[in-house]
């Protein structure tokens, strides 16, 4: 028998040139998928038939897994049974017509402009270490990365010069960022004094943000940064690097940026992925309600 699997994660890998931790969900959903199933291998998926997949759906809304969580494994099983059909491994799609719960409407958590203010002054730049984080609490707020993204940025893909960053996105799709006032100026200089001082022998490193041993910043160490910052901030919420992403979506639309802009900033796929920013700032709404209508 073929393995299917092996040939699925070759198509994410190759033809739709997924990221590493969408390819990494989709195999461990298929493989508890398939353990659930209580089959001898991964490569028994194949011969599922639809019933069985309804009861494995069925049995995760049981077990009260949240439905945003059905959703996405039903999306890793959708798109597995999906390449089995269009290669000819399978000539029915058991998963056709399968439909997730509805997730529903999850609004993110935003930090306020103030709070943004707060984090942002927050590290210290009078010493390398705290320089690098504000450097990179800035670069993040001005351009909406995913954590990820900032993380891998090559120091190629930054041009002062001309005030923009290249970002490496979902699927290997680059986009072009444009960079604010402040970012440039935190950025130029650490470029031309901190980054030297902090990578030393280490001068091949392609990353932009590195540690202060001079190895590129992993995402679990800035996971640790921003929330500590967020504490000492007085900052009553849990921060997350994502939080800064959702922060600056936000404001822009806010402040009437137009939602194709901020979808292209962004690197949504979709502008319905975008679209739940613009059910944020119910207060704002309100208010402007209140002041534009005679009746209000």
């Amino acid at each position: 028998m073929r393995n299917y699997l092996a040939l699925f994660m070759q198509y994410l890998t190759v033809e739709l040139g997924l990221s590493v931790n969408t390819r990494t969900s989709y195999e461990r959903d298929l493989r508890l998928l398939a353990k659930s199933l209580k089959l001898e291998n991964e490569d028994g998926l194949a011969k599922v038939k639809r019933t069985e997949l309804i009861k494995y759906l069925d049995q995760l809304k049981q077990e009260q897994k949240a439905a945003a969580t059905i959703a996405r494994k039903l999306a890793a099983i959708k798109a597995y049974y999906r390449f089995l059909t269009d290669e000819g491994y399978l000539e029915v799609n058991p998963a056709e017509a399968i439909e997730a719960a509805n997730k529903g409407l999850h609004l993110p958590k935003v930090l306020t402009v103030d709070e943004v203010d707060l984090l942002l002054d927050e590290p210290n730049i009078g010493t390398p270490e705290g320089y690098r984080d504000k450097t990179m609490l800035e670069v993040l707020y001005a351009t909406g990365m995913r954590v990820s993204e900032l993380i891998s940025v090559p120091l190629a893909n930054v041009n002062l010069q001309m005030q923009y960053i290249i970002v490496m996105g979902k699927g290997s799709k680059e986009r072009m960022v444009p960079l604010g006032k402040t970012a440039i100026k935190y950025l130029a200089h650490y470029l031309e004094v901190i980054r030297p001082s902090l990578v030393k022998e280490n001068a091949n490193i392609k990353e932009l943000f590195v540690t202060m041993k001079g190895k590129p910043m992993t995402r679990q160490r800035f996971y640790v940064i921003i929330n500590l910052y967020g504490k000492t901030a007085g900052i009553k919420k849990n921060i997350t690097p994502h939080m800064l992403r959702h922060s600056f979506a936000t404001h822009l639309l806010n402040n009437g940026t137009d939602l194709r802009v901020v979808q292209e900033l962004l690197g949504h796929a979709d502008i319905s992925t975008t679209q739940i920013y613009t059910h944020l700032d119910v207060e704002r709404i309100r208010a402007i309600y209140e002041k534009a209508h005679p009746r209000a």
